[in-house]
C-alpha cells in the first residue's frame, strides 16, 4: 500500500478525469492521497474533493509563487482548517527561483502559515526553492517544528542539500521525495535520499507535475507514486514493501489520521 502525500488533483488536467484517477490509484495500491491547496480562491475545490472521497485528504494554504492572489491571515487559515478532512497548513514556504525583487511579502506569508500551524497544531507543508537559508531561519524564528513546541511538518518535493534536510529533521520535519529523485540528473538528491532515515521519509507525486521515470514528461498522477517508492527501495537497498509500509505509517502519524 502506498500513499501520495502531496498532489494537486483539483487542477483541471486531473479533476476532469477523477473517476479514472481514483481507479488507477486502486489498481496500483495507492490507498490515500493528500490534495494540497495553493490559493484561497480554489480552496473550495480542494475541500470538496476531500469531503466527497473518503481516501482523499486536503490542506489549506497559499503557495509562495502566487503573488497576485488574496493574502491569507492567521485567522483565515485557522478558520478554513477547522474541518475534519483538512489535515495540514500549506503549501507554504519560500521560492526565490521564479520570482525576483523585494520578496518580503513572501516571507511574511510564510510566517503567517507557521503561526496558523502553531495555533491549530496542524502540520506544515513547506515548499522551498533557491531559498533554503531563509526558509530554515524563518522556521526557527517562528517556532516551527516539534522541538520548539509547534507542529511537525514536511519538506515537500525535497531537492535541497543534506545539511538542509538535517536542519529540518532536527525540528521534527519529514522529508518527502517526488519523481525528481528518479531522474538520471538527480545524483545529488539521490545521495541525500540514501542518508534520510526511512522513519522520516514520505513519498509524493506533486502531480500533475514531475512524473517519475519511466513516465517522465507525461502528466503525473497519484497512481505513479509507486515508482518513487520502487526507486527509493533500490537506492536504499531494501524491499519496496518496507518503503511502502514505513512511508504509509509516517503519513498517518504526521497528519494524525486514524486508520
Amino acid at each position: 500500500m502506498y500513499i501520495d502525500s502531496h498532489c494537486h488533483i483539483n487542477f483541471p488536467e486531473l479533476a476532469a478525469r477523477m473517476p479514472e484517477i481514483l481507479g488507477k490509484m486502486a489498481e496500483n495500491e495507492v490507498s490515500h492521497a493528500l490534495c494540497v491547496s495553493v490559493d484561497l480562491p480554489n480552496f473550495p475545490s480542494v475541500l470538496e474533493l476531500a469531503e466527497r472521497h473518503p481516501n482523499i485528504y486536503a490542506s489549506v494554504g497559499v503557495h509562495p509563487d502566487y503573488e497576485d492572489t488574496p493574502e491569507p491571515s492567521v485567522d483565515d487559515l485557522i478558520c478554513l482548517s477547522d474541518r475534519p478532512k483538512i489535515v495540514a497548513i500549506g503549501e507554504t514556504g519560500l521560492d526565490y527561483y521564479r520570482l525576483e525583487g523585494d520578496l518580503e511579502w513572501q516571507r511574511e506569508r510564510f510566517r503567517t502559515h507557521i503561526r496558523a500551524s502553531r495555533a491549530t497544531g496542524k502540520p506544515l507543508i513547506i515548499h522551498t526553492r533557491a531559498a533554503s537559508e531563509d526558509t530554515i531561519r524563518i522556521m526557527r524564528e517562528e517556532g516551527a517544528g516539534t522541538n520548539a513546541g509547534g507542529a511537525a511538518g514536511v519538506m515537500h518535493c525535497f531537492t535541497e542539500s543534506l545539511d538542509v534536510a538535517k536542519a529540518a529533521m532536527e525540528m521534527g520535519f519529514y522529508i518527502s521525495f517526488s519523481g525528481i529523485v528518479t531522474f538520471k540528473s538527480a545524483k545529488d538528491l539521490q545521495a541525500v535520499a540514501r542518508e534520510v532515515p526511512l522513519e522520516l521519509m514520505l513519498i509524493e507525486t506533486d502531480s500533475p507535475y514531475l512524473a517519475p521515470v519511466p513516465h517522465r514528461g507525461k502528466v503525473n498522477e497519484p497512481a505513479l507514486v509507486k515508482h518513487v517508492a520502487e526507486y527509493l527501495a533500490t537506492l536504499k537497498g531494501m524491499p519496496v514493501e518496507q518503503i511502502a509500509q514505513q512511508t504509509t505509517d509516517n503519513f498517518f502519524n504526521l497528519f494524525k489520521i486514524a486508520r
